[in-house]
């Protein structure tokens, strides 16, 4: 199925549509993104003996959400939709007034990994809601513009996070997320009914989860998809867990890091879009896989020059356009993938994206703090990482089985 929607439009119109799914999604990078500027502070204050814990602040977020993504598709098949983002979305509020208030780094991990798994409903369900109303690479055009819309806030996010820790104080930062999640969750409230109908809910039932689990672990494209996501995600949470300790302790960047990623996001917002065009006519798997062949040409690339210094005082501007390549990376592979994934399982849409989201979230999250880890004030063992784990994602896409 290339070309028509298996359903129809949603009530509302497509490009609300797409705004709204892309501003339900943007409530991760928000999350994650808007924390980057406070990590200093946060180690400061919270962790003063060892501060270079203080990027664990954003893999707890992770690591709750990828948990997270296990319940709420089952959740969302049985209930609706909309109960269970409004169920969410009401977690995730809590624990930012949790966090806001923490007075160890302990109680602030916590907090997180709770907020993660809030956040976790309006992340897997917006993709079943997706596929509740659209299939094939009509689906996966959704995926791009949507990512477009969601690829604006890494841009303004470290911004926002550098004001607000400026003028409030770092802890106010857990505010602007309370705004953020009830602006976008009421958006929905009011504007899109619930696109899963009573007859088509799945009884929240051990064996007919346990049937969906099987059916979905089985198909061969669904595995290949969360081996390969989880990659991608491994190399994007590496990259956020050291971008900026790189700015600030390799390149002396510290006081203008909000810019420079502000700029990465900027220049690499047109790759969701360019997705969005050019997968109706090349198709999701060839897309994915010469994204993969370009991270691993690029990595390589940087990490030659940063290992032999034959950059000198340029390398710094390498950096900043490798790490623009990073993120343009996610626009073709992440949509691709879901769709890729999700196009045989309309039935069971919420199951499906749970365990999907959830493997290869958790899995990505593991890689990305054992990269972070690694961190030896240089940017080479990032480079190294994704030049490695690029290669081992390639021959899982050249035996991807081809769409419909």
């Amino acid at each position: 199925m290339t070309a028509a929607a298996e359903k129809a439009d949603p009530p509302i119109g497509q490009a609300e549509f797409i705004a709204l799914i892309g501003t339900l999604f943007a409530t991760i990078a928000f999350s994650i993104d808007a924390m980057l500027p406070a990590l200093p502070a946060i180690g400061a204050e919270l962790s003063p003996d060892d501060p270079q814990l203080a990027p664990l602040i954003l893999t707890s977020f992770v690591l709750g959400m990828g948990f997270g993504t296990f319940f709420v598709g089952p959740l969302s098949d049985a209930f609706g939709r909309r109960p269970v983002i409004f169920a969410g979305t009401a977690l995730y509020i809590i624990a930012a007034i949790w966090a806001f208030f923490a007075g160890s780094l302990e109680s602030a991990l916590a907090a997180r990994v709770l907020a993660g798994i809030g956040v976790a409903a309006p992340r897997i369900v917006t993709l079943a809601i997706v596929r509740d109303l659209y299939s094939g690479r009509v689906m996966a055009r959704i995926f791009s513009f949507a990512m477009t819309v969601f690829t604006v806030f890494p841009a303004v996010a470290p911004l926002i996070g550098d004001a607000i820790i400026h003028s409030l104080g770092w802890r106010s930062i857990f505010l602007a997320f309370i705004m953020f999640a009830a602006v976008s969750v009421g958006w929905l409230a009011l504007r899109l009914p619930e696109p899963l109908p009573p007859e088509a809910r799945r009884p929240l039932a051990f064996a007919a989860i346990a049937a969906g689990v099987v059916e979905t672990l089985r198909l061969r494209q669904m595995q290949l998809s969360i081996l390969v996501q989880t990659i991608v995600f491994g190399i994007l949470f590496g990259m956020i867990s050291s971008v900026q300790s790189i700015f600030d302790q390799t390149y002396g960047q510290a006081e203008t890091f909000p810019w420079w990623f502000f700029f990465i996001a900027l220049l690499a917002f047109p790759a969701a879009p360019l997705n969005g065009v050019l997968v109706t006519r090349l198709g999701m798997r060839p897309l994915v896989r010469r994204a993969l062949i370009w991270s691993l040409i690029f990595a390589i690339g940087f990490a030659g020059t940063a290992m032999t210094g034959i950059a000198g005082r340029f390398e710094l501007w390498l950096f900043f356009f490798w790490s623009v390549t990073l993120f343009g990376n996610v626009a073709f592979t992440i949509g691709n993938l879901n769709a890729l994934a999700l196009e045989p399982l309309g039935h069971i849409a919420g199951l499906a994206s749970s365990l999907m989201a959830g493997l290869s979230t958790v899995g990505g999250a593991v890689i990305g703090s054992v990269i972070g880890q690694f961190f030896d004030g240089t940017p080479v063992p990032m480079a190294l990482s994704t030049a490695v784990l690029s290669a081992l994602a390639i021959p899982i896409m050249v035996v991807m089985p081809r769409e419909r």
